[in-house]
């Protein structure tokens, strides 16, 4: 027979949880609303909102969970706004933040396809367009500087040897996204591999 304390904490946590999922929501919603460029840009506007200002994830944790967005197939945004969810609240957290995400573009792109001609002509919307593109740039220098920085605080040889053949690979030989991935996650899973056996000894 469960007691008053034991009823009183049950409550808490769920409450706790449900203030947590209207959290996730209206924090999703809003990344989603004024993400402009690319999925890229939530990157860093996850990070500022989750790490920086809820403190509901670490900084390492919010490395590996964009790692899995991006692995993953379809949009980073959705991907990282799954990750993050599914972090914080389970399952549950994972659809209100698929949910909240899928909501702002849904409205807009169906408003921009009404009023698709006049868009189309309109020298203010064109300009206001080329201006978000130059802060787009900005932000995604950001999110690469901030998330570069804590690889190389982490001071790992072999992350830093990664991340800097890495970008050699794309930027300068030209080489698939594709393919980069799929080797990372060789090494991902070899390394693991001889963790695991020097732990086993």
């Amino acid at each position: 027979m469960p007691t008053d304390i034991d009823l009183y904490e049950r409550k808490m946590k769920m409450e706790n949880r449900k203030n947590v999922l209207i959290q996730i929501f209206i924090s999703t919603l809003y990344l989603s609303a004024f993400t402009f460029g690319g999925g890229y840009v939530i990157v860093t506007l996850m990070k500022k909102k989750f790490v920086d200002e809820y403190h509901w994830i670490e900084d390492e944790e919010m490395l590996d969970l964009i790692a899995i967005a991006q692995s993953s197939p379809g949009a980073i945004a959705v991907n990282g706004a799954i990750v993050v969810g599914y972090k914080l609240a389970g399952m549950i957290g994972a659809l209100v933040a698929i949910v909240a995400t899928i909501i702002p573009p849904f409205v807009i792109i169906s408003l921009i396809s009404v009023f698709y001609e006049a868009f189309k002509e309109s020298f203010l919307i064109s300009q206001l367009l080329m201006g978000m593109q130059a802060g787009v740039g900005a932000v995604i220098a950001s999110v690469v500087c901030d998330m570069g920085a804590e690889v190389l605080h982490a001071r790992k040889i072999s992350s830093d040897i990664i991340m800097a053949a890495t970008f050699i690979a794309t930027c300068v030989f030209g080489v698939s996204v594709i393919y980069v991935i799929l080797v990372c996650i060789g090494i991902g899973v070899i390394e693991a591999l001889a963790f695991g056996r020097r732990e086993e000894r």
